[in-house]
């Protein structure tokens, strides 16, 4: 059986764990005895928490440095003992960004060795990975603005000692937030490699819960978009939706910035013992400009050419200094690719959006035509559950409450 290191390449925070997490996941479903030998982790069993300090990762710090390289040593021996073993791809995650260490890594490599580099150049999704870092136990005595710091800074010594991919044997650069290949030099028949590049590409959703928020105000009133609360109803679809989801150990979820999105999200958080909550504007509801908070009956008596012209074609039609659905799918499918990077391949993850919301990411997996978005039916006593991944494609509406009284 063939053998293969994998070893990851990029900056703190751009989402190589997570591409790890994939590649494991999609090989060993396929059979392919896979595993992952971490850097971090081992530094953490030998060094503990000072290691965490950011002059530890100084390139003038000879000590730390000579700590370092050990780590990475000791990894790759433990990686090639797996493969020695019965294992068929060990990867090396760690950020491995000299030169210097992945000539380290190419000389005790007794198999073929597969770079992955990790690019993301997005300051707004590198901050969010960050804060999400520091939830780690080596900054618990830290402040949270102390330990992005830290960690900033960290980043900032990586940067000085940073050298692209380019004169390695086999390697591939990777947009870790679009699941892009932006460039690669692999020779054919390198072990896995046609399982491994499809993983790369993929949006990887191990199982996806999208629910719309419970009925609002505005819902009763057939007022559109605005930020109103729920109502009785709305509070009792929330709690049968965080009832439903108690036992599902849901690890991250994301809402809008509106509070109906929050109020719902609140009785599923109140049900979990460890969720991170991260609110997204991306997953705002579609701005509907100059008729933003009215009534569709007041829409139709002022502004008689927008109710004529939308339902002519409600995909295309954009609200006067507002969205459409045409407008809005960029910015939702960004929301869906940042949550997903966010999430890190969670097992489980929950997004409370709003109707016109989820039916852009709805569309995302159920490839429906741009005219027919607009009319998929979005309950508020149900939930949609998503798998999407090589092996398995699943969709299914889930219904949690028994009576939709509402919109």
């Amino acid at each position: 059986m063939h053998k293969l290191y994998i070893g990851m390449v990029g900056l703190p925070a751009r989402g190589k764990t997570t591409v790890a997490a994939k590649i494991l996941d999609g090989l060993s479903k396929e059979g392919i005895r896979t595993a992952i030998f971490n850097n971090g982790d081992i530094r953490r069993e030998q060094l503990g928490v000072k290691s965490s300090e950011p002059e530890f990762y100084c390139p003038t710090n000879q000590a730390g440095r000579a700590a370092r390289e050990g780590i990475a040593v000791t990894n790759m021996n433990r990686a090639t003992e797996f493969l020695q073993n019965g294992g068929n791809v060990a990867i090396l995650d760690a950020t491995n960004v000299s030169r210097h260490r992945r000539l380290t890594i190419e000389r005790m490599a007794i198999y073929p060795i597969l770079w992955i580099e990790c690019v993301n150049n997005d300051e707004e999704l590198v901050d969010a990975s960050i804060l999400r870092k520091t939830k780690l136990p080596e900054f618990s005595k830290l402040s949270e603005k102390d330990a992005c710091m830290s960690f900033k800074e960290r980043i900032k010594y990586y940067e000085h000692i940073y050298s692209p991919l380019l004169d390695e044997k086999m390697w591939v650069v990777v947009d870790s937030l679009h699941n892009l290949i932006l460039n690669e030099n692999v020779p054919s028949g390198v072990p896995f490699y046609a399982n491994i590049r499809d993983i790369l590409v993929s949006d990887w959703v191990r199982n996806l819960y999208l629910a719309r928020h419970g009925q609002t105000e505005y819902n009763v009133m057939d007022r559109i978009g605005g930020d109103s609360s729920l109502t009785e109803l709305g509070h009792r679809q929330a709690s049968c939706l965080g009832e439903y989801l108690k036992n599902y150990d849901i690890n991250y979820v994301f809402t809008s910035k509106k509070r109906r999105s929050k109020q719902t999200a609140q009785y599923v958080v109140d049900q979990m013992e460890n969720c991170t909550v991260i609110p997204l504007p991306e997953f705002d509801e579609i701005n509907a400009g100059v008729c933003e908070d009215m009534m569709y009956s007041e829409i139709k008596e002022k502004y008689p050419e927008i109710a004529r012209d939308r339902s002519y074609d409600k995909y295309g039609y954009i609200y006067p200094e507002g969205e459409g659905y045409v407008t809005l799918k960029e910015r939702v499918d960004r929301g869906l690719k940042k949550a997903l990077f966010l999430s890190g391949n969670a097992e489980r993850v929950l997004i409370v959006g709003h109707q016109a919301i989820n039916r852009m990411i709805l569309s995302h997996f159920l490839f429906r035509r741009q005219e027919d978005v607009p009319y998929i039916l979005v309950p508020q006593n149900s939930l949609f559950h998503i798998i999407s991944t090589q092996q398995k494609k699943l969709f299914e509406l889930v219904k949690f409450m028994d009576a939709d009284l509402g919109h």
